[in-house]
């Protein structure tokens, strides 16, 4: 991958004169080079990674991953069955995976129950769809690369007798 891709996958702030620096290269051939990637789509959108256990009120949301066993369509595979289902918009992300399960979901709601009514109602009756199984995220450790730090909790008072 390219050099100017590698810096702003690590860290989509940094300048194109930052950039520069860091290559060797003129400002205004990184600026152009961004433009380009941006303008063919290999770079399709800039990120904050947040981490929401420090940001928490009361409308946070609930995130599962959901294995789905697919059965593929006869001349056109696991793609239009992967679109039906990342064009739910309560899908963020959704992967063709390699084991007992072909896709792999990202789903958000506003908490357990709209999550579950998500994969009961509209996920698991979808024509194609063999079986699915849910996992809901308890904890966030690490994402894209970036390790999340946590509030430190109330330590219990040790007893002794």
């Amino acid at each position: 991958m390219d050099e100017i891709l590698e810096i702003l996958e690590k860290d989509g702030r940094a300048s194109a004169e930052e950039i520069a620096k860091m290559i060797r290269k003129d400002p205004a051939a990184v600026r152009k080079s961004i433009r380009k990637y941006e303008k063919e789509g290999a770079i399709l959108k800039y990120k904050a990674v947040i981490n929401k256990d420090l940001v928490r009120d009361s409308d946070s949301e609930v995130r599962a991953l959901i294995e789905v066993n697919i059965l593929p369509q006869k001349d056109l595979g696991f793609d239009k069955i992967a679109e039906r289902i990342y064009s739910f918009p309560e899908v963020t992300s959704c992967y063709l995976i390699s084991g007992t399960y072909d896709l792999l979901v990202v789903v958000e709601g506003k908490s357990l129950h709209t999550v579950s009514n998500f994969v009961a109602e509209k996920l698991s009756c979808m024509e194609n769809v063999r079986g699915t199984a849910t996992h809901f995220l308890l904890k966030k450790y690490k994402e894209d690369g970036v390790i999340l730090k946590h509030k430190t909790e109330n330590k219990r008072i040790a007893i002794s007798y």
